[in-house]
């Protein structure tokens, strides 16, 4: 039962981290900041779009930036 957990757990890390924490770590950001924007007022809906277009190119740019020659 354990190794089904763990390996059940380590998909889901898997599946929602990926390859950059840093990605979803700024779409977890955005949905706390949607609740907390869509409390105070009623248009919240275009936050994780904004943010999900910011973070494609920044994902883009740090998988395809090469290591400069010495």
């Amino acid at each position: 039962m354990t190794r089904w957990l763990k390996a059940f757990g380590a998909f889901w890390y898997d599946f929602v981290v990926g390859d950059d924490w840093r990605v979803a770590v700024g779409v977890a950001l955005s949905l706390v900041l949607t609740l907390v924007v869509s409390e105070s007022t009623s248009s919240a809906w275009w936050i994780v779009p904004v943010t999900a277009g910011l973070l494609l190119p920044y994902s883009l740019w740090r998988a395809t930036r090469r290591p400069r020659p010495t």
